[in-house]
């Protein structure tokens, strides 16, 4: 990595920072998080476990919940978090979440934020910032890069619960560390609960539009049947005439 570049993810691949004595970025194609890959809580969460306090998070303008649990991994890594001004943004459902779930410390419209960033980055990290990086958010980060990934690693980092992978259908753990309420499966797949609960939603509606179209053909199948029974056949006249 260079300083004054700028580094986009491509589609489909996660981009993780990695190694703070020899800069570098890590595309990968691991498990989504949040239904998204590129995932910004996969950026994040590597950012703030190799670089710490030095880490400036921003969330802008968008919709869902995106941004908000990686707010909180570098809140936890000693990082400084910012946020847009939910009265600045076009769509206020990012900032809004990230306001309510973590200790962000500069909320600014978007006019704002470029002064405030090149404040934020001249400025030497202070001491009292400077924290030991906590061991549940190395080992997320490890299972993101394809390090690690079994059911004993994920049971290091929660409980598993009577919930189901919307992406893989396998149990799913709560993690047990942050503010932020999230889950994991084995195989990398990570969720907010407000992502889980958007997803089963969508899941509960489609499982009732298919029952409703399955009693719709039933009960077209039984009309039929029920026509079929109430019309005479052809056999039945012919022998009737005979007789």
């Amino acid at each position: 990595m260079e300083a004054g570049t700028l580094y986009l993810a491509p589609p489909d691949r996660h981009l993780l920072a990695k190694n703070p004595d020899s800069p570098h970025l890590l595309l990968t194609k691991g498990p989504r998080e949040n239904n998204f890959r590129p995932c910004v809580d996969a950026l994040f969460r590597s950012a703030a476990v190799t670089y710490g306090a030095a880490v400036v998070g921003v969330v802008l303008t968008g919709m869902l919940h995106d941004g908000t649990a990686g707010l909180e991994f570098i809140k936890r890594c000693g990082g400084v978090a910012v946020v847009q001004d939910p009265r600045d943004a076009e769509f206020a459902s990012m900032p809004e979440t990230a306001l309510r779930n973590v200790a962000v410390d500069h909320v600014v419209p978007l006019h704002q934020m470029g002064p405030l960033l090149e404040l934020l980055t001249r400025e030497a990290v202070p001491n009292a910032r400077i924290i030991a990086i906590p061991e549940d958010l190395k080992l997320e980060a490890a299972i993101a890069e394809r390090v690690v990934g079994t059911i004993e690693d994920v049971e290091k980092l929660g409980n598993m619960v009577p919930i189901t992978c919307p992406d893989c259908g396998g149990n799913l753990w709560e993690m047990e560390h942050g503010s932020v309420l999230r889950y994991r499966c084995h195989t990398g797949h990570s969720y907010t609960a407000e992502v889980l609960l958007h997803d089963s939603q969508h899941g509960l509606e489609e499982t009732l539009w298919v029952a409703l179209r399955m009693m719709e053909e039933r009960k077209n199948l039984l009309s039929s049947m029920a026509r079929r029974e109430e019309t005479p056949t052809p056999c039945t006249r012919s022998s009737a005439s005979r007789s």
